[in-house]
């Protein structure tokens, strides 16, 4: 029953459970990657953007790996693009529970920027791979080794941009990045609070795993698009750790945490591609995508640019007090849905 198709009832209850099970994780997620941020030394920033981001990604880049698996191309390419354009739109959320001033205003920095900028080019070879010929090595497409490299020597020049010559100039509502005190974790050891994250990390796999049984049950026993199932069920599901995690990173004050999780998260998710392209032994992922798909990924691309331009512009109060990038991030978001549903 397990290996097998389930049915709609299952599936919705599993997508429910699988979504509660996501929030209680990622909520204890935001206390323990502040604390190991100053403890590691890496600073909110670094280590939001890359083991944050790592963890709050494992259950999306579960449900892309099983869907390429079981031969559901577009499923596992519109779960890893939507899981983009959804927790994208988790800066809104954020930033709602930020009441001082805009988000952007607040955690806009030099790094922040940069990983923004690796989004953006990360996205943009990703739709270049699904134009470019249909040709793979090993049943896998040469732009699913681009896109690791390409990550990997972005983390090389953000970690070591120790002397940027492009400054955030300060404000009285910027929020550093200084250590803080270890509160409720202060007496327990490094360790033990390694042990707990990996754990966590290991829920957050079984949860990944759950939804996409689900998912490919809710698919098969209705009518829906995969470009549709995949953006909406999976991305939200895929976004709710990066949502919930930055929201209760807020609240503790780790503003530039809760911003590097987010980018930092979505760079990581673009890499699912990658994942589900050695996955799928049909042929090249790329070239599976359909127009939804393509259209998905477009629009993680244009939420990643009004993300860019609210940190480049700081704006301190803005629409509907969360400045004209959230604004715009949620018609986006509510567009590119509602497009996929009809």
């Amino acid at each position: 029953m397990l290996a097998g198709q389930w049915p709609l009832g299952w599936s919705v209850a599993v997508v429910c459970l699988a979504g509660a099970l996501t929030v209680a994780c990622s909520v204890r997620l935001a206390g323990l990657g502040d604390v190991l941020a100053d403890r590691t030394g890496w600073g909110e920033a670094l280590f939001g953007a890359v083991l944050f981001g790592l963890v709050t990604s494992l259950s999306g880049i579960v449900m892309t790996a099983v869907s390429a698996a079981d031969d559901q191309p577009e499923l596992a390419y519109s779960n890893a693009v939507g899981g983009i354009a959804a927790q994208t739109l988790a800066v809104v959320a954020a930033d709602a529970f930020y009441r001082r001033v805009n988000l952007e205003h607040a955690a806009a920095s030099l790094q922040n920027l940069l990983f923004g900028c690796l989004l953006t080019g990360l996205l943009g070879l990703a739709l270049m791979a699904s134009f470019s010929p249909d040709v793979t090595v090993a049943g896998v497409h040469p732009a699913s080794f681009v896109l690791i490299l390409f990550y990997l020597g972005g983390l090389h020049l953000i970690h070591k941009n120790t002397e940027p010559m492009w400054r955030a100039v300060r404000t009285r509502e910027t929020v550093w990045d200084v250590p803080q005190s270890d509160g409720a974790f202060a007496q327990r050891s490094t360790p033990r609070l390694w042990t707990e994250f990996v754990v966590i990390a290991g829920i957050v796999v079984v949860a990944g795993w759950a939804v996409t049984q689900a998912a490919e049950g809710i698919l098969s026993a209705t009518t829906l698009r995969a470009g549709f199932v995949g953006a909406v069920i999976l991305g939200v599901i895929n976004g709710l750790p990066e949502a919930v995690t930055s929201i209760a990173a807020v609240r503790r004050g780790a503003i530039t945490l809760a911003f590097a999780a987010i980018i930092g998260g979505n760079s990581l998710d673009v890499l699912n591609l990658a994942v589900g392209d050695f996955a799928y032994r049909g042929g090249s992922l790329y070239h599976a995508a359909g127009n939804d798909e393509l259209f998905l990924t477009s629009a993680a691309l244009v939420m990643t640019t009004v993300v860019l331009g609210g940190l480049l512009i700081r704006q301190e109060r803005g629409w509907f007090r969360l400045g004209f990038d959230g604004a715009l991030l949620v018609v986006i978001y509510a567009a590119t849905v509602t497009i996929l549903a009809f």
